[in-house]
């Protein structure tokens, strides 16, 4: 007889921990992305509510409000990553998500004092407190998500990203236009996040053997999928530094995701400026138009994870194999597009939104692709790796803006707006192929629980010499 493998309940508390998740990621993104509105309707209130005040800010005044976020937040990301391990996930989501949540109700009242500069240093301050957060959802993911199951929860988990992005833009304009005009759009974002932080307080935990509500089954399924030590969860395990460090498949890694954030923030940031000067097209002043790549990443998403379940689940793709085949069509695509729409002129802005919306789309897969390889390579250390690389990552989008700007001296000539193109997409290609040829899914040797823990070969030798001379 053979005894039917444990797989746990169909929907269990590791469904729930991933739910929580997708609405921490939902709250972040409405929370950061929502100034692109905000800005809007401080500087025109013509466009939104008249009752609220306007302030006449230059254009190099709103682009440092803009990017102001992300000086915060390339901070964080090693400190996040080093926190959680020593505290827990819980607490440091908590408390960073609850700042998070601070820093936005109080954005009205210090532009109200301290105007533009005020609202760059409210927003570096969010900056700092997300950039705790996704260094230790890695982590919660690697010690919740049982290997059969880790891509599915992950990606699931991830999807958060595109709806952060479609909620930021259609309730930040509809709140902008209601009663409570933009102060409103802070004031929101930051109940979101109070309200997640109270669900996460009840429903969250560190691991399964800490949680209040999951039952022995899928305790077991999880803790036995793991394969750790009995006392794993009580100990801190030492981050072999040097080992991570040093890494080809987190080095390849890290190179990747600094391609595919260039690559992205170029799709998303200098695209519609480029219809404008060159198609005469202002994509930002039509909702549907901006809203359409959002929504195409949204849906492309979810294509992109039942595809990656059937492939999983039926042995047809191993592991590594699925992420460099999705991690290609998230770049490489995107590549052929972004080419393509350089060499369109006024006459075709349908193609152009077409390819634009096709770039962004097809990008979403990227999530699964070597997003979520921080996991695979390291469960035990999954903060610290995604702390390294995130670092790096998140640097590229305030040098993209610089980089085009040194490009482009007239954004009606598509000849520079060409170049700008070329460069993302020979990026796209070249940070795939890097992938491609040094990526892997599999646990690296420096993930092992006594890595840094000396071995004592010595003493290993010594055993057989004394054996030799007693049996003399």
């Amino acid at each position: 007889m053979t005894v039917e493998p444990n797989r746990g309940p169909v929907v269990g508390m590791r469904h729930v921990q991933a739910l929580l998740i997708f609405l921490n990621i939902t709250s972040m993104y409405l929370g950061r992305l929502n100034v692109g509105v905000s800005v809007v309707a401080m500087t025109n209130a013509e466009s939104t509510n008249t009752n609220f005040p306007e302030y006449d800010w230059s254009e190099s005044q709103k682009a440092l409000i803009l990017s102001s976020f992300f000086w915060g937040y390339i901070f964080t990301q090693f400190i996040g990553g080093y926190l959680c391990k020593r505290f827990g996930v819980k607490s440091v989501m908590l408390w960073g998500s609850f700042a998070s949540g601070v820093t936005s109700a109080l954005s009205p009242l210090f532009i109200g004092f301290g105007g533009w500069q005020a609202y760059c240093g409210i927003r570096v301050l969010m900056g700092f407190a997300q950039g705790l957060l996704f260094p230790c959802i890695h982590q919660h993911l690697a010690r919740w998500s049982p290997p059969a199951e880790r891509n599915r929860l992950g990606a699931l988990s991830h999807t958060g990203i595109e709806c952060g992005n479609v909620c930021a833009m259609f309730l930040s304009g509809m709140i902008a236009k209601s009663a409570i005009g933009w102060p409103g759009i802070s004031y929101v974002s930051a109940g979101v996040a109070f309200g997640w932080c109270a669900l996460w307080f009840i429903f969250a935990s560190n691991n399964a053997t800490e949680s209040r509500f999951i039952g022995e089954a899928e305790l077991h399924y999880i803790e036995s999928s793991l394969k750790h030590s009995e006392n794993y969860h009580k100990k801190v395990i030492p981050i072999p530094w040097k080992a991570i460090c040093s890494s080809l498949p987190v080095i390849a890694l890290l190179i990747t995701r600094c391609c595919e954030t260039y690559g992205l923030s170029t799709l998303q940031a200098e695209i519609p400026s480029y219809m404008n000067g060159v198609l005469d097209m202002d994509i930002k002043s039509n909702a549907f138009f901006s809203a359409l790549p959002f929504l195409a990443m949204w849906c492309m998403s979810y294509v992109y994870l039942i595809t990656a379940d059937i492939l999983l689940t039926g042995n047809r793709l191993s592991l590594t194999a699925l992420r460099k085949t999705f991690n290609s069509l998230a770049f490489w695509i995107p590549c052929a597009t972004l080419i393509g729409i350089g060499f369109l002129d006024k006459d075709q802005k349908t193609l152009a939104i077409v390819l634009m919306t096709l770039s962004v789309g097809f990008n979403s897969g990227a999530t699964i692709g070597s997003s979520l390889n921080t996991i695979d390579l390291s469960p035990n250390h999954a903060s610290i790796v995604m702390g390294i690389v995130n670092t790096a990552a998140n640097i590229v989008p305030i040098v993209t803006p610089l980089v085009v700007g040194f490009i482009v001296e007239d954004t009606s000539d598509r000849t520079q707006w060409q170049i700008v193109f070329i460069i993302a997409a020979v990026l796209f290609f070249v940070g795939n192929c890097i992938f491609l040829a040094f990526g892997t899914a599999v646990s690296q040797p420096w993930d092992a629980e006594d890595f840094l823990q000396p071995h004592e070969p010595e003493l290993a030798e010594r055993k057989p010499k004394a054996i030799d001379e007693q049996s003399r």
